[in-house]
């Protein structure tokens, strides 16, 4: 139960916060390899080797186009954005992969491979997005997924994080309120600003995979500056920074 909140906790994150100062970059493309092998482990491009692989919610296509100048047999990236499709299918033609990537906002076509990223703990209804991946990988393929932070680590509420574990401690209707204040967009709860915010913790999200199609092959955190003591169970919801899976469909 948060601690703060109504005009109290609006007028305190104004003093603390006045504006959204966590703007974030756009992803450098040269990192686009690095953080696929920081995500998927060293031996990820030895995976995707000759295979089909669905890149789910591409984005702006880096990851997509370094799978395919890495081996990949073929990158379907799936988004609902047509707007960042039509970057994507550039940025394939500049790098000289454009007969293997297809971009799209959906496909029929079953794939070896499906890896997410950045992605599970802003699904407006992640359940349902199980159920889809399931049905867009081979009987045999599989899911790689890396999200986080997710909801219980210090800046888990991601923009409304103003200092560590601030989105526990003060109410959504007065984080909501104050985003208000640089935000046009009408939000009125985290599920429904851009991007969304679903609250996931590690915990929720080994309980949905339980009641999907999927069964957890294995699942790994990386902790917050390394310290291993934060992957032992009882810290992990709250010194994780990524979660990293494997997802295989039961048998």
């Amino acid at each position: 139960m948060p601690l703060i909140g109504g005009w109290l906790g609006y007028r305190l994150l104004r003093w603390i916060a006045p504006r959204d100062s966590r703007h974030g970059n756009a992803p450098d493309p040269s990192e686009a390899e690095t953080k696929l092998r920081l995500y998927f482990g060293a031996d990820f491009f030895n995976q995707i080797a000759g295979k089909t692989v669905i890149d789910f919610g591409c984005g702006r296509g880096g990851p997509a186009v370094e799978m395919a100048r890495n081996g990949a047999g073929k990158v379907i990236g799936l988004d609902i954005q047509e707007r960042l499709l039509d970057i994507c299918r550039v940025k394939a033609d500049q790098a000289g992969v454009s007969e293997r990537c297809h971009f799209t906002t959906q496909s029929s076509e079953p794939a070896d491979i499906l890896i997410s990223k950045d992605a599970f703990e802003h699904f407006d209804d992640p359940a349902a997005i199980l159920q889809i991946m399931a049905g867009l990988i081979k009987r045999r393929g599989y899911v790689l997924a890396a999200f986080g932070p997710t909801w219980l680590h210090p800046y888990g509420g991601h923009l409304f994080s103003v200092f560590p574990w601030a989105h526990l401690i003060f109410s959504e209707a007065a984080l909501i309120r104050w985003r208000a204040d640089f935000k046009g967009d009408g939000a009125t709860c985290f599920r429904n600003i851009a991007g969304g915010l679903n609250q996931l913790t590690i915990a929720e999200f080994e309980r949905l995979v339980e009641a999907s199609p999927f069964q957890i092959e294995w699942l790994d955190t990386l902790p917050i500056r390394g310290i291993g003591l934060f992957k032992a169970r009882p810290l992990r919801e709250f010194g994780s920074s990524l979660v990293r899976c494997k997802l295989t469909l039961k048998r």
